[in-house]
């Protein structure tokens, strides 16, 4: 069907007029007429009633009106819909973080990405930085944090942000009263309670690289994520070296933070999406990243 012709009866059943509708509409008289009586043709009855010295609405001409503001403010609500969601303004971005960064860090850029962005519905899960960069490349997730290092075909990474590394010591460990920074000769031999490398092997060789330097002490346990290592931290089991905002959030009694002395080790937070041609919902979210005070991220 003609939406024009929709159009033109709405604004000549508010009118009842064809010279005032003709002159809004910025058409001809006769050429609105004719497309009254094309659109009365298409619909297979009569808009308006001709019998008297002025023309009336009939009840299907009433109907029809109604109907066609109906569906004009509907199509307006599309056309509005379709520009907010090509400017990255409404639609479904899904986000993964990753447990490890559980704080500010990741935190406030969504945060500021949905006071940005109020017509986006967010997505959010938690997962991990080897789960996180499988969901990417099979498109079930938008974006996700992991932790850099991080090799992946058809994966784009930019670091977002840094945090330092603690020591997580049992509470009866004699380096627990040590009120300065930790040397690392101090923990060389020391049992170190780890979780798989295959999580997060970027992260994993970076935490290890900077507190181990000269190789780890043996891994006396393995857990899944920081709040179990914790945990066998607590139970005695060794030492652990841990994020700092992770370490923070999770503290539980029986586990002391102790800092390492220079060079600080530090790990980075890095923001992934899948390489090529971008949703404009993405391109967002990886512009906020990049935005001032936030580091230099390279663009999609």
């Amino acid at each position: 069907m003609d939406l024009r012709r929709w159009h033109y009866f709405a604004v000549l059943a508010e009118e009842l007029h064809f010279t005032k509708a003709a002159a809004r509409l910025f058409v001809s008289q006769p050429s609105l007429s004719q497309q009254i009586r094309a659109f009365e043709a298409e619909l297979g009855v009569a808009l308006l009633d001709r019998t008297g010295p002025r023309f009336a609405l009939t009840e299907a001409g009433r109907v029809a009106a109604a109907e066609a503001r109906d569906l004009l403010a509907h199509l307006e609500r599309a056309r509005g819909a379709v520009a907010a969601a090509g400017r990255g303004d409404a639609g479904r971005l899904r986000i993964a973080y990753t447990r490890s960064a559980p704080g500010p860090l990741a935190g406030d850029l969504v945060a500021a990405y949905r006071e940005r962005h109020p017509g986006v519905e967010l997505a959010l899960e938690t997962g991990w930085t080897s789960l996180n960069l499988a969901r990417l490349a099979a498109g079930e997730i938008d974006a996700g944090f992991v932790r850099p290092p991080v090799t992946a075909p058809g994966i784009e990474v930019a670091v977002v942000g840094s945090e330092e590394v603690l020591l997580a010591l049992p509470s009866a460990h004699p380096l627990a009263r040590h009120r300065g920074r930790v040397r690392r000769s101090w923990i060389a031999a020391e049992p170190v309670v780890f979780w798989p490398r295959e999580n997060g092997p970027g992260q994993y060789d970076a935490i290890s690289g900077q507190v181990w330097p000269g190789g780890l002490p043996p891994i006396v346990r393995e857990e899944p994520e920081d709040e179990q290592l914790m945990r066998a931290v607590a139970e005695g089991a060794g030492i652990a070296a841990v994020p700092e905002h992770r370490a923070r959030a999770l503290r539980r009694r029986g586990v002391v933070l102790r800092r390492l002395g220079a060079p600080v080790p530090r790990i980075d937070l890095g923001l992934a999406w899948r390489a090529g041609p971008v949703s404009p919902l993405v391109r967002a979210f990886v512009e906020l990243a990049a935005s001032p005070g936030r580091g230099p991220i390279a663009p999609p």
